[in-house]
């Protein structure tokens, strides 16, 4: 069995995957989903990555996975839970001393044409109930940590995976592909979905996670 971390994105909440959870627990994994302290100006990464941590506890076989933003802290937060396994879904895929405003440009992404509708960049595929519902728990995104260097000075050491939604309209497959190759240099694993993959295709996200379980952790996660 293994313990998914799930991280959110930029201003959302842990309900971001209240779809995916029972999925993974019905497949016999556990998961703790974590708000962010994303409204709190004085947040650093390093207290996101201690609300992470507080919230696993002393739970094994960890595998952490990070949505959009999240894709800052996760990496972070697998290493100081020593997990055995990374996600990046969706996300933002940072190099060391990367601010998030150099990753736009880094990585190509403001090359890219992007609506600025969110009901066509962030919600595509999501039901209008249920985006408008998500709309409901979204929070203020803020943090003085925006402008200082990613933190680490490598990418852990651990089986990573990085997740792409075919659909996605805010972070498009090709160049998700090219991040993926690029930073990880593996190539990405691709499901049915758009940027909100945990609301959209909640089974596709559940099957992807729980097939990089067997991967990681196996026989050795059985309780």
């Amino acid at each position: 069995m293994a313990t998914f971390a799930l991280i959110h994105g930029g201003g959302s909440t842990s309900w971001d995957w209240h779809r995916v959870i029972p999925l993974l627990e019905r497949a016999g994994h556990a998961a703790v989903a974590v708000d962010l302290p994303t409204e709190d100006a004085t947040s650093t990464l390093d207290d996101y990555v201690q609300t992470v941590v507080d919230a696993v506890g002393d739970r094994e076989h960890v595998i952490v996975v990070g949505h959009s933003l999240g894709g800052f802290t996760a990496p972070l937060a697998c290493e100081a839970l020593r997990a055995e396994g990374l996600v990046y879904l969706a996300a933002m895929i940072p190099v060391p001393g990367e601010t998030f405003g150099e990753w736009w440009a880094n990585t190509g992404h403001d090359r890219e044409t992007i609506d600025d509708d969110p009901a066509v960049s962030f919600f595509n595929g999501v039901p209008e109930s249920l985006a408008a519902e998500a709309r409901s728990h979204e929070r203020g995104q803020t943090g003085a940590w925006f402008s200082s260097p990613w933190p680490a000075d490598h990418h852990p050491a651990v089986p990573t995976r990085g997740i792409l939604g075919k659909d996605d309209q805010f972070f498009p497959a090709p160049f998700m592909r090219r991040q993926i190759r690029d930073r990880l240099g593996t190539e990405a694993v691709e499901v049915d979905g758009g940027h909100y993959l945990a609301l959209s295709e909640p089974e596709a996200v559940a099957t992807a996670l729980i097939a990089f379980a067997e991967e990681v952790v196996g026989e050795r996660g059985d309780p």
